[in-house]
């Protein structure tokens, strides 16, 4: 089960470093009543948008830009329903406020998938349990979760072709370049893909999750 730890996060802060006692729990499975607590005390995203601290209006222009491709949407509603993401995320964090308002944009137009975001203080234990290849917690991390709140699939913080830029020396500005330029198309993808493969059967986390 995953025990919810206090932790104080930064306006800013996209990752954080735990304890030593927190990393040796790491990769724990969640049992479905603990995802559904998390979730139903979620707020949607315009809920937290609207209560948002930090770059409020870059999380109200991304979302507005409403790009989410035809094809991502046929896709993603043919994948089932029932599905349910629940989002660890901060308002000043970077890479949150350049993929969760495009998600929140796809959506809108695939009403078979639900979704809620929660605080990093609430889903500490939840990004510690899916960390980045790294060994980092982050936001935003995304959880795949079904009809009954199992797991089926998670995400975490930025899509692979960046995270093999930011490794090759990229830096901040470059990253944020990067993410005008792409427009959340590599996010929605693979996490496109997270949503096909539980619906074929599978468990898919991406690439960008370290494995145990």
């Amino acid at each position: 089960m995953i025990t919810t730890l206090l932790l104080a996060v930064g306006a800013t802060v996209c990752s954080v470093e735990p304890s030593h006692e927190s990393r040796a729990t790491s990769h724990q499975v969640a049992v479905d009543s603990t995802y559904k607590a998390l979730y139903e005390s979620g707020s949607t995203f315009a809920d937290f948008v609207a209560a948002a601290t930090a770059r409020k209006e870059q999380w109200e222009g991304n979302y507005a830009l409403k790009i989410a491709p035809d094809a991502l949407v046929t896709r993603a509603t043919a994948a089932g329903s029932g599905w349910k993401l629940l989002v660890v995320t901060v308002p000043g964090c970077s890479d949150s406020v350049n993929i969760v308002p495009y998600v929140a944009s796809l959506l809108d137009k695939v009403p078979s998938v639900e979704m809620r975001l929660i605080n990093a203080t609430v889903g500490k234990a939840v990004m510690e349990a899916h960390r980045t290849p790294d060994d980092r917690a982050a936001t935003p991390t995304f959880i795949l979760l079904d009809a009954e709140f199992n797991e089926r699939g998670c995400w975490v913080e930025r899509p692979s072709e960046l995270i093999k830029l930011m490794s090759s020396g990229t830096d901040f500005e470059g990253k944020m370049a990067w993410y005008d330029k792409d427009r959340g198309a590599s996010s929605l993808e693979e996490i496109v893909q997270v949503i096909e493969a539980a619906h074929a059967g599978s468990v898919k986390c991406a690439p960008n999750v370290k494995t145990p």
